[in-house]
């Protein structure tokens, strides 16, 4: 008999399983396998088709994808473990489904609509020894994908895999979700560096976390508005609150040189301020000293900390520049506090939370009608109302957006938060786009370290048409709060690539920026924009069906799009994905 010529390829395998799923299904079989159902069908199906993948076969719990490219391959691992992340957030620990993935990369036997051979094999051993939510991958596939995807590799060292007779160099992947553990390190930036830890909130009532959260704070942009420093944003630190921290990893974390940490102890009318300096390369600690004094003096103690600080790191330090950016928005200390409860309030994005924060600030506006952050802040908070349509009257959010920023405008001076934000409204619903350029650029020159600045800047370059610098300065935001949530980065580049017509990189980066922010409306509206023009309708018609519950406003005013021809692009995709639902 005539041999048969055997069909071999070079390709990426993925092998994937749910961990105890005997287990799950034991103790609810239907209610399982309805979850699976699910997670395959919202998640990992979606997943697998964006980053090209096939599904060669499916089991009972598992399955086993080739993929072209093992970039793709790895990038839909991630996408998956991070998505589940979200989804297992509200279920029970014993309920969750988790996947174990294994990924290599090796020469296969083709068969068919099957494949075969030691690389489908390694693959499939691989998600044996992953942990439940985790990924495993060979050397090979580690050559080829790191620094390509956004993720660090962990040495599990050689293992004797069953069936398999070399030992195998095992690498996990360390997948962050929207607030990870675990990020690539990064290199110190080329002035020196500083992250301010969340301080103990030591008063003994738990109601008095938002001061000494509102504490650290004004500390991080006093020491913010020093140039010659670089300073990682207040969201990015504060990922660390309520965790015991190895300040040295810290510092790989966030790539920076020096940690503060302290306390706050709050009692009557004192309070006190404990900080300590410590290098995060040698452990050493480098300064330690408190803080006492009347809550009247609460902005003094705050500027000591930070030029105390500044002064240990660079003894250079020109204290005129200092005492000029340290100037205090307002000397009335219970319109800070309602401002600072109104910050906790409208960062969480959600619409009864934003309602309570104008309220909080309305209260501020009425002992200081000049508090510049308390304008701006409202005036963000209705554009935040507006552009999700979550305003019963969104001509009346518009207008009071507008008003609000107008009279943070006069009292704004050299306040680069302020700035910032007056530059996204007048971006947002003025007519001249470079009026709202020169403010942002004027914020970030004031403060290179201010990454919600860079955020805005990242909306205002997209509304100008300046697409390729909304990309980096995305790259920007995230180096300045590499553990905070990035969706909002996310989203920037998401449209930046839409609207220069590189479709792949839209939906990629706009269904990241939807596993961390669900409830934002204007990421629905792109993504399905994007699937429409991909030719995907049917699924920009399910994108458009989520968008329904969050907002009846499918097709929105996008008058602050300036380029009419990339405006009308991406409105164009939208009616297509609308029609029919």
């Amino acid at each position: 008999m005539a041999s048969e010529r055997v069909e071999r390829r070079l390709t990426a395998i993925l092998a994937a399983d749910v961990a105890g799923y005997t287990r799950l299904t034991g103790a609810d079989e239907e209610g399982t396998h309805a979850q699976l159902k699910a997670h395959r069908r919202d998640l990992v199906d979606p997943a697998i088709n964006e980053h090209r993948g096939r599904i060669v076969k499916t089991t009972g719990d598992g399955m086993l994808v080739e993929f072209a490219s093992v970039v793709d391959a790895l990038r839909c691992a991630v996408e998956v473990q991070r998505g589940m992340v979200a989804r297992n957030a509200e279920v029970a620990q014993e309920k969750r489904i988790e996947f174990r993935v294994g990924i290599n990369v090796g020469d296969i036997i083709i068969d068919g609509g099957d494949i075969y051979g030691d690389g489908v094999n390694l693959a499939a051993r691989l998600e044996g020894v992953a942990e439940p939510g985790g990924i495993c991958v060979s050397g090979r596939v580690l050559e080829d994908t790191q620094g390509k995807v956004d993720v660090a590799f962990e040495d599990a060292g050689e293992q004797q895999l069953k069936n398999i007779l070399r030992p195998v160099r095992v690498y996990r992947v360390r997948v962050s979700s929207t607030r990870g553990t675990t990020r690539p390190v990064m290199a110190l930036p080329d002035k020196p560096s500083i992250a301010v830890l969340p301080f103990q909130n030591m008063s003994g009532d738990p109601e008095q976390e938002y001061f000494a959260d509102g504490m650290v704070e004004e500390i991080i942009t006093a020491l913010s508005r020093i140039r010659w420093l670089f300073v990682i944003a207040r969201n990015s630190s504060f990922t660390y609150k309520g965790k015991s921290v190895d300040v040295r990893q810290v510092g790989r974390d966030l790539g920076v040189r020096y940690v503060l940490e302290g306390s706050v102890r709050k009692a009557g009318n004192r309070i006190r301020i404990t900080a300590q300096l410590i290098d995060a390369l040698s452990d050493a600690h480098l300064w330690s000293d408190h803080f006492d004094g009347l809550l009247d003096d609460i902005f003094e103690l705050q500027d000591k900390v930070a030029a105390s600080v500044a002064g240990i790191i660079e003894p250079t330090l020109r204290v005129a520049e200092y005492r000029r950016a340290a100037q205090r928005p307002t000397n009335d200390l219970t319109a800070y506090d309602l401002y600072l409860r109104a910050r906790e309030e409208s960062e969480t994005w959600e619409r009864q939370r934003v309602e309570r924060a104008l309220d909080l600030l309305a209260q501020a506006l009425d002992r200081d009608p000049e508090y510049g952050s308390a304008l701006a802040a409202a005036a963000m908070c209705q554009t935040q109302l507006y552009l999700t349509s979550w305003a019963t009257d969104l001509e009346a959010a518009r207008h009071a957006s507008i008003d609000y920023a107008r009279r943070a405008m006069r009292v704004a001076g050299d306040d680069p938060y302020v700035l910032a934000n007056v530059a996204y409204v007048f971006g947002l619903f003025g007519e001249d786009i470079d009026v709202a350029l020169a403010l942002i650029d004027r914020s970030l020159q004031l403060n290179p370290n201010f990454a919600t600045g860079w955020v805005r800047s990242v909306n205002i370059r997209l509304w100008a048409g300046h697409y390729d610098i909304a990309i980096k300065h995305c790259e920007t935001s995230i180096r300045l709060s590499p553990r905070e949530s990035r969706a909002a980065p996310h989203w920037g580049m998401g449209a930046a690539y839409l609207l220069t017509r590189r479709f792949e990189e839209a939906a990629a980066m706009l269904r990241l920026a939807l596993q961390e922010r669900p409830s934002w409306a204007p990421t629905h509206r792109f993504l399905a924009s994007c699937y429409a023009h991909m030719g995907r309708l049917e699924e920009a018609r399910e994108v458009v069906r989520r968008l329904r519950t969050i907002t009846p406003l499918v097709i929105p005013n996008a008058d602050h799009w300036r380029v009419r021809e990339d405006r009308e692009f991406f409105l164009a995709g939208l009616r297509l994905a609308a029609d029919g639902t």
